[in-house]
């Protein structure tokens, strides 16, 4: 079983935005001393207590100060660029740090109504373009991609391309996944929905492309680790009372029914059932606390029992 982090990039306690970064950047430092497979950041934009809009500023900088992780994005929203920025930044990254960088894509708004409308107009028409903007970025990724009959490159060219992941919480988003020939993440820490059903619905659908030649799937869970029970729900009390609904997506971290929470054993327990549900050996997992102390002991003890 492989762990990895998603990281919301959350402004705790006192601390401001310029912490909250210096604090994701440590835990990506001991994510990968600790054995973590990825370090990914998520995109929100003019929530408050969320710091990061620009997951690939974030990536570059934890990517000089780190050696193995991957890093990636967790999700850039898609329907808010164009494909030819995306994978000439991407592409840049990968340049950067060879080998260790995941595209991860999401088509979340990420924010408020009037926040889409001052970053890319009219987001609803953005998401109805999806397949086509989906599909221009794939041949962008594989220099296949053609405007007016003139081929346009997207550079530089890095030694290895990004590992490219799409996320979601339902069938549509699976499909995209199927279709672009992508990994799948299913984000069971922020859906209601049959995840069972939703990764089956990937697997069966997926066309096979040079960047992903077989279906890969991993799951999003929501984790609290603490040497008890009690103080592992105390912590996530704390989590819940930080953030409003509206600043977390579809109020899915303070989903308590969706998380697991409690000591590394039981933790482990409950990752070892999704395991075997979802039919995934990779979980990225998201932990949301009132410190960032209690948050990065929760990823060492879920480190020690399963890594």
């Amino acid at each position: 079983m492989k762990l990895s982090v998603l990281d919301l990039v959350p402004v705790l306690g006192d601390a401001d935005s310029a912490t909250a970064l210096k604090q994701a950047a440590e835990l990506a430092g001991t994510a990968e001393q600790l054995g973590y497979h990825r370090y990914w950041a998520a995109e929100h934009h003019d929530l408050p207590h969320l710091a990061c809009p620009a997951p690939e500023v974030l990536l570059a900088y934890i990517g000089a100060r780190t050696h193995r992780i991957r890093l990636g994005s967790g999700a850039l929203l898609l329907p808010h660029y164009s494909p030819m920025k995306v994978a000439e930044t991407f592409r840049l990254l990968a340049a950067l740090c060879p080998g260790r960088i995941d595209l991860g894509i999401g088509r979340a708004p990420g924010g408020s109504a009037h926040v889409s409308i001052a970053l890319s107009g009219n987001f609803l028409e953005n998401v109805r373009k999806m397949p086509e903007t989906l599909e221009a970025l794939a041949e962008l990724l594989t220099d296949r991609y053609r405007l007016d009959g003139q081929s346009v490159t997207a550079r530089p060219i890095p030694p290895s391309p990004p590992e490219i992941w799409m996320l979601g919480t339902n069938h549509r988003s699976a499909a995209y996944a199927s279709k672009l020939g992508a990994g799948y993440v299913f984000g069971h820490f922020m859906s209601d929905r049959d995840g069972e059903e939703v990764l089956s619905t990937y697997r069966k659908e997926f066309q096979p492309s040079s960047l992903t030649p077989e279906p890969r799937a991993m799951a999003a869970v929501s984790i609290i680790c603490a040497e008890t029970e009690e103080k592992a729900y105390r912590l996530a009390a704390q989590g819940r009372a930080r953030f409003e609904p509206k600043e977390l997506p579809k109020d899915g971290a303070a989903r308590e029914h969706q998380a697991l929470i409690g000591t590394p054993e039981q933790v482990k327990a409950g990752l070892l059932q999704y395991r075997d549900r979802y039919r995934v050996e990779e979980f990225l997992v998201v932990t949301l606390t009132g410190d960032y102390e209690s948050r990065l002991h929760s990823y060492k003890l879920l480190a020690e029992a399963c890594l």
